[in-house]
């Protein structure tokens, strides 16, 4: 086998070389999707939003510098569980038994590619091992990565060969954007909140879930985040003071991130027959939007998309309100020239009933985790393995990492 060399990234020297390899490689449940950069050719695109990343790649001696192989890292702190303080006694300024966070260093690991002609020869171990000791450098308790569930080569790498373990289960829910607008439900007022508010309403109702990243308040004021968006009864309050002083018995809220401006995702190999039934769906959307014909974006061409996180909400009609923020969601998609909305939510999300999505374009994804070091994790107050704790009902999918 030819001498490969595993080192960091340099923007200078491998920019070109990275956005060619990557523009070769098919990733998706299909096999057939192309993640492309950004219109700027940016590999660094997907975590240069994050506190702490780095990139590597694996290249060939002697063969002008040819990159056969890349990986990329991120490292966040994320609530990996929680406590219940004795006697309100928390170490905070909460005097009540309410459940506090307990923090962690997570790693995440994205984007690990290989060429086919170098796959099966151990360069996707040699990457993620020296991603690991940078991890491991840089203070991760823990290391994890998602991938599809049916994805066998790369769970078999990870739990086989790197001795992760299968952990949680969300599902990919993915709602094509049509020409047509979609009708907001009677009787619902949408509100936008300003980033401070939604600061405020996450570390309230989210800052337990597994996940839960520690700088929200980064990630609400991001450029990319479009906004956060309140749904409430109509008849009940008027703004988001009113709601905090007396939130009605049933709300939801979500953000909307425009991943459409990080990167974007091409679907090759379709047969033609499906492409000629898709684009006779978007003419007739297009010149006859009052029919409200639920037309398939040009996917075969690049598109980008917008991605809900932070999706929250309380009460019996919780759903039915969410519901109505993804079609809110959907029509500023529209807006922006979005292909397709996308949420990531827990299998066992209370609101994922109000999430609109195609079953022939949602997946399950599969979330695999590795403890670097002897860090914390809580579950329901007691002290252990975050590795070993049992799924919550919710989970928060950073938009920075999707």
């Amino acid at each position: 086998m030819e001498d490969v060399v595993i080192r960091k990234y340099d923007e200078v020297r491998d920019r070109e070389g990275v956005e060619s390899f990557e523009r070769k490689c098919e990733v998706g449940p299909s096999g057939k999707t192309s993640l492309l950069t950004d219109s700027m050719g940016d590999p660094m695109c997907r975590i240069r939003h994050s506190p702490s990343s780095v990139m590597l790649v694996a290249e060939v001696r002697g063969r002008e510098g040819e990159i056969v192989g890349v990986v990329r890292g991120c490292i966040r702190t994320v609530t990996c569980g929680r406590k219940v303080p004795r006697n309100g006694r928390s170490g905070c300024e909460e005097s009540d038994n309410k459940p506090v966070p307990v923090f962690t260093k997570a790693a995440y690991i994205l984007g690990l590619r290989v060429s086919p002609s170098y796959r099966r020869k151990g360069i996707g171990l040699k990457l993620v091992t020296r991603l690991e000791l940078w991890f491991r450098d840089s203070g991760a308790e823990y290391a994890y990565m998602a991938t599809d569930r049916h994805n066998e080569a790369s769970l078999g790498l990870f739990t086989r060969r790197l001795d992760y373990i299968k952990f949680r289960t969300p599902t990919v829910l993915v709602h094509p954007v049509h020409a047509h607008r979609l009708r907001l439900p009677s009787g619902v007022r949408i509100l936008r909140l300003s980033s401070s508010d939604a600061e405020s309403l996450y570390r309230s109702n989210l800052s337990t879930v597994d996940f839960f990243p520690r700088d929200i308040d980064a990630v609400l004021s991001n450029k990319l985040t479009l906004g956060t968006f309140l749904a409430v009864p109509s008849s009940s309050v008027t703004d988001f003071a009113s709601f905090s002083a007396a939130p009605p018995q049933s709300w939801a809220a979500l953000s909307v991130w425009n991943a459409g401006d990080v990167y974007k995702l091409q679907v090759k190999g379709l047969p033609r027959a499906k492409l000629a039934v898709a684009r006779a769906s978007r003419l007739l959307d297009r010149f006859l939007p009052w029919l409200r014909i639920p037309s398939v974006p040009e996917i075969s061409r690049p598109f980008g998309g917008l991605f809900l996180y932070g999706l929250t909400g309380e009460g019996p009609n919780s759903a039915a309100l969410m519901r109505g923020l993804c079609r809110w969601a959907h029509n500023l998609g529209r807006q922006r020239g979005a292909g397709v909305v996308v949420a990531e939510v827990a299998f066992c999300e209370p609101l994922r009933e109000g999430v609109p999505h195609w079953a022939r374009m949602s997946f399950d994804d599969m979330w695999c985790i590795k403890r670097l070091s002897g860090g914390e994790g809580y579950s329901d107050g007691e002290v252990g393995d975050w590795t070993k704790s049992p799924p919550g009902t919710s989970i928060f999918v950073d938009p920075r990492e999707v």
